[in-house]
């Protein structure tokens, strides 16, 4: 790793460790600019590597791309972008060989892609690597970066952007409490949303690692990057509810894909299990109302998602992860269900951006969580990976080639 002091430069500098930071600082680099990948703590502190449900790409013989961008549709009630739709299926199938090409190891059976039909989907698309894919992609993605000529810049959190004549100056507090400045042709904003920081003042769980706290948008916007749908917080309907160690634990949804279902405290079903998220939170928000939810030894409230329903061989080798969880806790979800209750999880909304994830910003790009747009108000579970891929390669691309012009 490169030590990086006031008055470096790069042609891109991206702000963010994530999977769409990895791909955009992957990309960037293979297109032949002299890269910057600054985080706020360490490489390895992301939401993405805590990401399990898996990623979507339309590879089904009943399924295309189309298909792909009308259930996106649908599950954002018609507030995404087509623009940023069309880009997003379209390059999936190619995203998931880049990454492959890059040693992501998708879980397969016979003879092709392990395919689940996640949540709002109308076709079995998500591609897995068990139940740890985010960990998988952003593993490889970093050992990629790490083995190229782009340098570090960890415990560096970015405080300021200023336009210069030729490119950007961003300004960064080090762990030391130094103030770092770097000059670089081009941007990419890829730092995730806010949804821990979001959580602590609403007294909420989440899913997020703690280092999701929204500075960087909040800095964008105030050097004149334009928004949308930032109100739009996403609830994971799956939170883990109990023991308090689970608790903010997300429980992959594949589990509905294979067979586990929602009931309320007299055993009923109260929901088709493979809604859109904000469907399937909204009716477990509405039960607990309506008193016929459970409460957690703890006191808190739930519903019961039935895991027993699932076929052995199935959470074998797609929810691994997530038995020796709660086996590692005294809970086998093969034998009993688990209680379950929706927490906050992803910023739906974020910078505006065009097709190749340039803001309203010359030369400043975003990609990933921190990006509105290609979600609308509601995502799909499996579009936050591939979107990380998809755009987070165009922005390193784009910005590259900004850099050079």
């Amino acid at each position: 790793m490169r030590r990086v002091r006031t008055g470096a430069s790069f042609d891109v500098l991206v702000v963010g460790s994530g999977a769409s930071g990895l791909a955009a600082a992957v990309s960037a680099g293979r297109a032949g600019a002299r890269v910057g990948l600054a985080t706020k703590t360490t490489l390895q502190a992301c939401n993405s590597a805590k990401a399990q449900g898996g990623i979507q790409a339309a590879f089904g013989e009943d399924d295309s791309p189309a298909m792909h961008a009308e259930d996106v549709m649908r599950s954002s009630h018609d507030t995404a972008s087509p623009r940023l739709v069309d880009v997003l299926t379209s390059e999936a199938p190619t995203a998931i060989h880049w990454l492959e090409e890059l040693g992501v190891e998708f879980t397969r059976s016979n003879g092709g892609y392990r395919l689940a039909r996640c949540g709002g989907a109308s076709r079995k698309r998500l591609l897995q690597v068990g139940d740890r894919t985010g960990h998988a992609i952003t593993k490889a993605l970093r050992e990629n970066y790490e083995a190229g000529s782009g340098a570090e810049l960890p415990h560096h959190a970015l405080s300021e952007l200023r336009a210069t004549e030729h490119g950007w100056t961003a300004t960064f507090q080090t762990k030391d409490d130094d103030s770092v400045e770097i000059e670089a042709g081009a941007i990419v904003l890829a730092a995730g949303g806010r949804c821990y920081a979001e959580a602590e003042t609403r007294g909420e769980l989440s899913t997020n690692h703690p280092n999701a706290t929204g500075e960087v948008t909040r800095i964008a916007m105030k050097a004149g990057a334009e928004a949308r749908d930032l109100d739009a917080l996403q609830y994971h309907p799956n939170g883990g509810a109990w023991p308090a160690t689970m608790q903010g634990y997300s429980i992959p949804e594949t589990t509905r894909a294979f067979g586990a279902v929602l009931v309320n405290a007299d055993g009923e079903e109260f929901t088709g299990s493979l809604g859109p998220r904000d469907a399937v939170s909204q009716a477990i928000f509405e039960e607990v109302e309506k008193g016929k939810g459970i409460l957690t030894p703890d006191g808190r409230p739930a519903v019961w998602l039935d895991t027993t329903r699932i076929a052995p061989e199935d959470a074998e080798i797609s929810l691994p992860y997530m038995l020796r969880r709660y086996r590692g806790v005294g809970i086998d979800p093969l034998a009993e269900p688990m209680y379950t209750y929706p927490v906050l999880h992803y910023q739906n909304g974020g910078l505006v951006i065009d097709e190749h994830a340039e803001t309203t910003l010359e030369g400043v790009f975003a990609c990933g969580e921190i990006a509105g747009g290609t979600h609308g108000r509601n995502r799909m579970m499996g579009n936050s990976l591939l979107e990380c891929t998809v755009f987070g390669r165009r922005a390193g691309r784009t910005a590259a080639e900004r850099a050079r012009a």
